[in-house]
């Protein structure tokens, strides 16, 4: 069961990760989401997160389960003629 679910978020990250890198390479993308982007990228890199690391458990939580929220949540957010072109652009499944 975990199995699946690990396989499921997977696919979505990547399937999201290759969405943010078409966006930050286009020309019509927002300045706003180049921000969040850089936003999002420094606090998973950060050594300072929302739930400390120390937490056994919840500190894994915020870098498998927030962040994905959030780059999806931001991918949401671009402009809808941008969303079908990136969504236009996007490789054929492997």
């Amino acid at each position: 069961m975990w199995k699946k679910r690990l396989t499921l978020w997977w696919t979505l990250l990547r399937g999201d990760a290759g969405r943010l890198w078409r966006a930050w390479r286009h020309p019509a993308t927002p300045a706003w989401f180049k921000g969040g982007s850089l936003l999002l990228a420094l606090y998973l890199l950060s050594p300072v997160d929302l739930l400390p690391d120390a937490i056994p458990v919840l500190g894994v939580v915020d870098d498998l389960v927030l962040l994905p929220l959030a780059l999806r949540w931001l991918l949401s957010r671009l402009p809808a003629g941008l969303q079908r072109e990136l969504e236009r652009r996007r490789p054929a499944a492997r």
